[in-house]
């Protein structure tokens, strides 16, 4: 919540040297009296002239922490001169700049064995770390030291005690560089692997509370993913039930927006209620794909209704015209977390009506006294009286929230929402950054082909053809952020792994080739600039990047995918449905030299356990082919495809209009020797290029699907 006004803080007239930014971040801080400058070479030559060290200060727009800091701290004009006076201040955005984030971070988790934002460095004028932590109050509280006794301290070190310094500094370093190049012995990678990790996740769940460990709670999506794939593997229930009881329990909690669709960034409690209000677009692409999946294994409507407004959000709150998706929108608004999502249970029955508003409030979890610091978080403690049960004649006449019609609900969220949306809505950082995007593609393509929905395909082919377009140099190697009309910085690995897996499964909504001939560009830029010809899999920085104390390998996921595991996933997928074993033989290589880690280290490598178990097949290319005379058997085919939950296998179609040189060589390959018929859709299911005898109209393939594929009717919640 807000803090108390402090009459010493301040605001310079003119902006700092962040003034020339994009990044909303450093756009906030461009007024405080710290002379801040942004990373590069005017503010590390200056540290080396002077020989002062760098205080380096990283976080991002939409985190509540960085906001307070900035408030107690940046703006105290006290505290600001001495920062001045002592150190050559620099500001960054960790969304801008996770090269700089993820050294810097390692270094902070090494010397204090917790990390978070803002994150606070010191360096020496060489970069090297020294001291360092996390948020810091003005004065000692709560067991932490105070900013300004740190910044003192910190200060007479560098000036009484600077080869002690140095000496740590070389320390850290030393150790920063063998941690992040090191890796664990490798080991075989095989069933086993995936045995291990879903013992390790299912040891790990909250049976009564649904989720991968305690509080605060993470939504892990790339975990359940990889429990879906053990159930279908394994036939293990208790992996179907940890993934059911996981996404029950956090699209009922306050974790989501029960009015307005999405999910916040975690829960600060154990049962989903309390978030930490800000919304990111990785979490609600990754959670949109863990939907999806579940959607298709299960066949619950829930799933489906929880990604369509996941979605409808997106759209309407996202997405910039002309196509590309937003960053992240802010926890904060008029100077309190949370105050925009929140209720008094007078405001809900003013609104609603004696009638509808105790029926909501008993539904919602809504009291006089609140449910959180006095106020209410809107959630479900029993779902499916909202939204699963049948209506009935007279619904809701007996008090009964179970007897409330469906309708009523829906009517009740629609006055809310409205109402909320008169309110002073949070900030939002409205960069475009190519991995997050990638991974909204993705999702906005998997729900376009799953839900039948054609408008989250053309939201994916606009924000495709915006980076395309906006997001390369004059070579075609991509960029990684855009804000109001420049793009800047290397791309990273993770924006080419993510953007390449995203085209993949736009190419797989809409068949255009297109898609597929950009993936394999891509792919071949990152393996010529990014990968590690010698210990395999990929460097996070390009071979022409700018030299930092050291060159990270980004293996381990945190809230989103490493890079290695989605370079892995994304070449493995690419290799299969371009009919390219090279690309294949890649993302086996990367697998390997992470081996030892998927073995020991099951929770951090989530998406590494989603390539393997492509990897480890029997893993399919569907071919299908359109008949020469236009029927509907080719587009019902293809729903009947994607009515099933069959992770490992890529699809393709051979369109009546393509002709041989729109298509790849490897889609060229693929539908050598296939000729159309002229009133039937013929069908292939392929293993690495070998294929079956092939399926000649829609009900054999309905047939085939029905033996091989446990195939569920979900057409209901369609």
């Amino acid at each position: 919540m807000s803090t108390p006004h402090d009459p010493s803080t301040s605001r310079r007239a003119e902006p700092n040297r962040l003034g020339g930014e994009t990044s909303p971040y450093l756009l906030q801080h461009a007024f405080n009296p710290v002379d801040w400058y942004p990373w590069g070479e005017e503010a590390l030559s200056l540290a080396r002239r002077l020989e002062k060290p760098i205080f380096l200060s990283i976080g991002y727009s939409a985190c509540h922490w960085c906001h307070v800091m900035e408030h107690e701290s940046f703006e105290n004009a006290d505290i600001a001169q001495r920062m001045n006076e002592l150190f050559v201040c620099i500001k960054v955005d960790r969304e801008e700049r996770p090269d700089l984030d993820q050294i810097y971070m390692t270094s902070v988790q090494m010397m204090t064995g917790r990390g978070g934002w803002p994150m606070s460095m010191f360096l020496t004028p060489d970069l090297r770390p020294f001291f360092g932590g996390t948020y810091w109050p003005p004065v000692s509280r709560m067991g932490l030291p105070g900013f300004r006794d740190i910044l003192k301290g910190v200060a007479d070190a560098w000036t009484n005690r600077r080869d002690d310094v140095l000496r740590s500094a070389e320390e850290l370093t030393g150790e920063l560089i063998r941690a992040t190049n090191e890796s664990l012995p490798r080991s075989g990678m095989n069933l086993e692997t995936l045995r291990g990790a879903m013992r390790e996740f299912l040891r790990r769940v909250d049976w009564q509370e649904g989720g991968i460990g305690g509080a605060p709670k993470f939504p892990h999506p790339m975990d359940l993913r990889v429990l879906l794939r053990c159930w279908k593997r394994f036939g293990d229930q208790q992996a179907l039930d940890a993934v059911r009881l996981t996404l029950d329990k956090m699209a009922g909690g306050g974790l989501y927006d029960q009015l307005g669709g999405g999910f916040h960034r975690y829960s600060t409690d154990g049962h989903w209620l309390a978030p930490h209000f800000e919304k990111m677009l990785y979490d609600n692409a990754l959670l949109t794909q863990t939907y999806l999946e579940a959607f298709q294994a299960t066949g619950n409507p829930n799933d489906a209704r929880v990604v369509r407004e996941t979605l409808d959000y997106v759209l309407r709150e996202m997405t910039q015209p002309g196509g590309g998706f937003y960053s992240t929108q802010d926890a904060d608004s008029e100077g309190e977390e949370g105050t925009f999502f929140v209720w008094t249970q007078d405001e809900i029955l003013e609104l609603l009506g004696p009638d509808e508003g105790p029926l909501f409030c008993d539904a919602y979890d809504v009291s006089p006294h609140g449910n959180w610091e006095g106020h209410n978080i809107l959630n479900l403690p029993n779902v499916g009286h909202v939204f699963d049960v049948p209506v009935k004649d007279g619904a809701g006449q007996d008090g009964h929230v179970e007897n409330v019609p469906h309708e009523m609900f829906a009517r009740c969220r629609a006055k809310l929402f409205a109402a909320r949306s008169q309110r002073i809505a949070p900030a939002r950082d409205d960069k475009v950054l190519v991995s997050w995007n990638g991974l909204m593609i993705a999702a906005m393509s998997q729900a376009a082909a799953i839900l039948g929905e054609p408008r989250y395909a053309d939201a994916a082919c606009e924000a495709a053809d915006f980076i395309l377009a906006n997001m390369r140099d004059a070579d075609g190697r991509l960029l990684h952020a855009f804000k109001d009309g420049r793009a800047r910085f290397n791309a990273y690995l993770d924006d080419y792994a993510c953007l390449i897996d995203g085209l993949i499964d736009l190419y797989q909504v809409t068949f255009e080739p297109r898609w597929l001939t950009i993936a394999l560009e891509l792919a071949d830029q990152m393996l010529a600039r990014f990968e590690d010809p010698h210990g395999g899999g990929f460097y996070y920085t390009s071979s022409d990047h700018e030299q930092l104390v050291t060159r990270l390998k980004d293996t381990q996921d945190n809230a989103t995918p490493s890079g290695n595991g989605m370079a892995a996933y994304a070449l493995a997928r690419l290799g299969a449905l371009t009919g390219q074993p090279q690309l294949l033989g890649k993302a086996y290589a990367t697998l390997e030299a992470m081996s030892g880690q998927l073995d020991k280290f099951a929770l951090a490598s989530g998406q590494s356990l989603l390539a393997l178990d492509f990897m480890l097949g029997p893993s399919c290319e569907v071919v299908v082919i359109e008949p020469s005379v236009a029927t509907s058997e080719t587009t019902q085919a293809i729903q009947e495809h994607w009515r099933c939950f069959w992770p490992n296998h890529v699809i393709a179609l051979r369109r009546t209009q393509d002709t041989d040189n729109e298509l790849t060589m490897g889609l060229r390959d693929l539908f050598l020797d296939k000729p159309a018929l002229p009133n039937a859709v013929r069908v292939f299911v392929c293993e690495r290029g070998s294929c079956q005898k092939p399926l000649v109209g829609l009900a054999a393939w309905q047939e085939w699907l029905r033996q091989k594929t446990s195939l569920l009717p979900i057409d209901q919640a369609r």
